[in-house]
C-alpha cells in the first residue's frame, strides 16, 4: 500500500507554517489543501481539544465570511493529531499568497465574545468548547505568522528521505 502525501512530511522537522498538501484536479478545476501547522509535532503539547474546536467554529465562520474569500472556501477542519489545521480552496496559490488571509482569520479570534454554532441544535458536541484557550493560541499563531511572514521554512515542507529496496518496497531513511 502507498504511504499517503501527508505521511511523507518529517515531522520531526516541520515548523509551524502554512504549507500545501496537495493540489488536485476536480473537474478541470484545481483544489488546493493546506497544511495550516499550528504547533510543532511531537515537541509542543497538542492543542487542547476544545480549544480546537473553538477555534474550528471561529475560523471556518471568519473564512466563510470574508468577502474576497468566501467563495473560494471549501473546507476548514483540524488535523486528527491536533496540531493544526486543514484548509480546502479552489484554486492552486502558494502557501505565502493566503497568509494574510491566515493572519488575519487567527487574528480575529482575540476580538470573539462567543464561539458561534455551538448550540446542541447547530453542533454535535456543543459542551465542548473553551475560548479563552482558543484565543491563546490564535494570538500565538498570529503573532508567530506576523514575525515569519518573510522565512521560507513556514511554506516550504522538509520532506522525508525514502529508500527503495529492488523490489520496490519503500523505507524511510534513519
Amino acid at each position: 500500500m502507498d504511504l499517503i502525501p501527508s505521511f511523507s512530511v518529517d515531522h520531526t522537522k516541520i515548523v509551524p507554517g502554512i504549507f500545501t498538501s496537495r493540489v488536485d484536479d476536480v473537474s478541470g478545476s484545481k483544489i488546493t489543501t493546506y497544511d495550516i501547522r499550528v504547533t510543532k509535532p511531537n515537541v509542543e503539547p497538542a492543542i487542547d481539544v476544545a480549544a480546537m474546536h473553538s477555534l474550528e467554529h471561529i475560523i471556518a465562520t471568519f473564512l466563510r465570511n470574508d468577502p474576497d474569500w468566501k467563495n473560494e472556501v471549501i473546507y476548514w477542519g483540524p488535523m486528527g493529531c491536533l496540531t493544526g489545521f486543514y484548509l480546502i480552496l479552489k484554486g492552486d496559490r502558494a502557501p505565502k499568497e493566503i497568509q494574510d488571509l491566515l493572519f488575519r482569520a487567527f487574528d480575529s479570534v482575540k476580538d470573539s465574545s462567543e464561539v458561534p454554532g455551538t448550540s446542541p441544535e447547530n453542533c454535535g458536541n456543543s459542551l465542548m468548547h473553551n475560548l479563552p484557550m482558543a484565543k491563546w493560541y490564535a494570538e500565538r499563531f498570529a503573532k508567530y505568522l506576523a514575525e515569519n511572514k518573510d522565512n521560507a521554512s513556514i511554506y516550504e515542507y522538509p520532506k522525508t528521505e525514502r529508500l527503495v529496496t529492488d523490489n520496490g518496497r519503500q523505507f524511510f531513511d534513519s
